[in-house]
């Protein structure tokens, strides 16, 4: 299912965080009393990655990706006008799971964007 999107910006490449949708918290069970957790992220390619997940201790909470978010930009060559894509898998056995997906535009076709999953590209 999934619980977050959005295209990514100049900031979200060349920094070692990404702001997320805030939508994306209600997914997540921070330990008590500390303001990040380390989640474990499925890429396309099946490769475990962990990527900590940050929020704000006052105020508005805004989520983002950080410590393990470069490599994963690295690895698969993101550009600004990407698309990264977050999804939560309930697992039967390990309880819930979290898959990110980065897309690229391939085309427009008819007034219609077509978008394609990237592979990765660094090994």
């Amino acid at each position: 299912m999934e619980v977050a999107n959005k295209e990514l910006k100049r900031n979200d490449i060349e920094t070692y965080k990404c702001p997320i949708p805030t939508v994306f918290l209600q997914h997540v069970d921070f330990p008590a009393g500390l303001h990040y957790a380390y989640l474990r992220f499925k890429d396309s390619s099946e490769r475990l990655r962990v990527i900590r997940c940050n929020t704000r201790q006052v105020g508005h909470p805004r989520p983002e990706l950080g410590a393990g978010w470069h490599l994963y930009v690295h690895d698969y060559d993101l550009r600004v006008g990407d698309r990264l894509v977050l999804l939560a898998e309930e697992d039967p056995i390990i309880g819930s799971q979290y898959r990110i997906v980065a897309r690229r535009r391939i085309i427009r076709l008819f007034g219609a964007e077509v978008w394609g999953d990237l592979p990765r590209v660094h090994y």
